[in-house]
């Protein structure tokens, strides 16, 4: 199966199980005061058993074919815990996973679980929007001595300030399903006009600004 089909796959199942909703003419406010055409929320995926075992299945393969070397699989809290559970089961490998900031008490971690040090390490995110919290998991795990090979997350919203980061950084990031994977298969649904996938696509290139 193409890399294409299976992100036209998984952009399907997110919007028939309700985890994107698409609202071109009301958009959603984010945490960040950026107003977005779509909402994607991914835990959504826990509830639909089948969803989320081609989400583990599609992880697992992607990881096999491009990080072969992998010892360890951390799951970032929490969207990312749950995939990287399953896909640590099916990899049979060692997981963790990486809280966004020190525990106030007890060992005072932002790891949980066992990390030797110089283990190859990738990191399971659900979503990359500007890739912010995705870096700073792995820098975490640097910072415990993991070697960090790279980002696997099940979605993008493909801006370019995130690749931009992600290159400076030096951390691959893969992605199972992407922006304009979804854009095509909403058309093809007719979820959504051609007017308003130009609209939606054009909201990509400058999100900060498009709705002031």
């Amino acid at each position: 199966m193409t890399t294409t089909t299976i992100a036209k796959q998984i952009a399907a199942h997110l919007l028939e199980i309700g985890a994107v909703h698409l609202r071109p003419e009301q958009p959603f406010t984010w945490t960040s005061g950026i107003k977005s055409p779509i909402y994607c929320d991914n835990r959504v995926t826990m509830s639909h058993p089948a969803v989320r075992r081609q989400i583990a299945e599609a992880f697992a393969a992607a990881i096999r074919e491009r990080f072969p070397h992998a010892e360890v699989i951390a799951g970032t809290a929490t969207a990312g815990i749950p995939h990287a559970a399953w896909v640590a089961e099916l990899l049979n490998l060692p997981m963790i996973y990486v809280r966004d900031k020190a525990k106030g008490h007890g060992r005072q971690n932002q790891i949980e679980g066992v990390l030797g040090e110089g283990q190859k390490v990738i990191v399971i995110e659900d979503l990359i929007s500007t890739g912010g919290s995705s870096l700073k998991a792995a820098e975490a795990v640097k910072a415990e001595g993991g070697d960090v090979l790279g980002v696997v997350a099940i979605f993008t919203y493909q801006f370019a300030a995130a690749e931009s980061l992600f290159a400076d950084a030096g951390v691959p990031c893969t992605t199972l399903s992407n922006y304009s994977a979804l854009l095509e298969v909403a058309r093809e649904r007719g979820m959504i006009t051609a007017e308003q996938e130009q609209l939606l696509a054009e909201w990509r290139k400058s999100p900060k600004t498009y709705f002031a």
